[in-house]
């Protein structure tokens, strides 16, 4: 149960939203007169607000309940064989997230490089990043939002889009670089086309901040000899199939034998 309090706004202040049912906890990042900025606090999400629908929220009640496992991956018989999972690149337009994905990877035992970079800057260093730490999986992450009153506009999928074809143009296989790509409502088939193996959202819903990590995670984990299993893959992350989607390939792990 979520306890409210009525107070002054201020940034940094944990916020919800009365004509959203507080459905999400929003974190404050900026003021402009009435108009509150707000960010997602466990959602990759950006919005605005004015200050008479805003409640603000104590701060005992931003704990995210989601915690995603891989074990069932991690679980390998290693006393016979060995494993070299695939090594991932983080690209991530939020900092706080980046560090709670790092930590997932970290958690998880994943070798992976993470950046912080505003969304619109991803395609232009994307290149020269792949080829400085040669990953096996891309992860074009940050916040993104969909509005149908600005004629279905799209705040940073085409930063997404375009960070997908720079990749793409360094490397085409959809086996050799596994691409992970979007964040909340972003458009999933506009990503899809332009060369990701997964992103986000196919029902234009939010994702979790730690979803993109989820599956870069199970990706790592996943036989390169063998199809990856898609639906237990986007079983893992918060919001399934209906975050994320993408297409069935080979995993990026290697087994070796003898250990």
């Amino acid at each position: 149960m979520i306890n409210w309090v009525k107070n002054m706004f201020n940034i940094g202040d944990y916020v919800t939203r009365k004509s959203y049912n507080n459905d999400i906890i929003f974190k404050i990042i900026a003021i402009n007169g009435d108009v509150y900025y707000l960010k997602g606090v466990s959602v990759r999400l950006y919005a605005d607000s004015y200050q008479d629908d805003l409640v603000i929220c104590k701060e005992e009640d931003n704990n995210d309940s989601f915690r995603p496992s891989i074990d069932e991956y991690r679980n390998l018989n290693r006393n016979e064989y060995f494993y070299l999972p695939g090594r991932i690149l983080h690209l991530d337009g939020d900092e706080e997230y980046l560090e709670k994905c790092m930590n997932f990877y970290k958690k998880n035992k994943i070798k992976a490089y993470g950046i912080f970079l505003h969304e619109e800057e991803m395609a232009n260093q994307v290149t020269e990043l792949l080829k400085k730490y040669k990953p096996d999986i891309l992860v074009l992450t940050g916040h993104d939002s969909f509005s149908r009153v600005k004629r279905l506009k799209y705040k940073n999928t085409s930063s997404f889009v375009n960070a997908v074809n720079e990749a793409r143009n360094y490397e085409k296989s959809h086996e050799k670089l596994f691409i992970i790509a979007g964040a909340c409502q972003s458009n999933y088939e506009d990503l899809i086309k332009a060369g990701a193996n997964f992103a986000s959202s196919p029902k234009r819903i939010n994702i979790h901040a730690l979803d993109p990590a989820i599956v870069a995670s199970c990706l790592s984990f996943s036989d390169k000899n063998s199809n990856i299993d898609i639906i237990k893959i986007l079983d893992k992350t918060k919001y399934g199939a209906d975050g994320m989607g993408g297409i069935i390939t080979k995993g990026t792990m290697y087994i070796g034998y003898p250990r």
